[in-house]
């Protein structure tokens, strides 16, 4: 190997800061992408909530006794 192929102290400080400015921006947009994926989720987990407490307020409608009428129970033919 020639002389031009070994990295000088400098080069190699260069390099590796240069590696690490990549990650970082890596990083970052990584970072950024997530928040928009909590972001989107939160807003479904508030319209989940806000579904779940419209179901609970109607559901003492629903779990009112039915009256039921003797004619109920007989089969069509009659």
């Amino acid at each position: 190997m020639g002389s031009n192929s070994a990295m000088t102290p400098h080069q190699d400080h260069e390099e590796r800061l240069t590696n690490l400015e990549v990650k970082a921006a890596f990083s970052e947009d990584q970072i950024d992408q997530l928040d928009q994926v909590i972001v989107r989720q939160q807003a479904q987990i508030d319209a989940l909530i806000h579904q779940v407490r419209a179901l609970r307020e109607r559901q003492p409608e629903a779990s009112k006794p039915v009256i039921r009428q003797p004619s109920d129970d007989m089969p069509p033919h009659y």
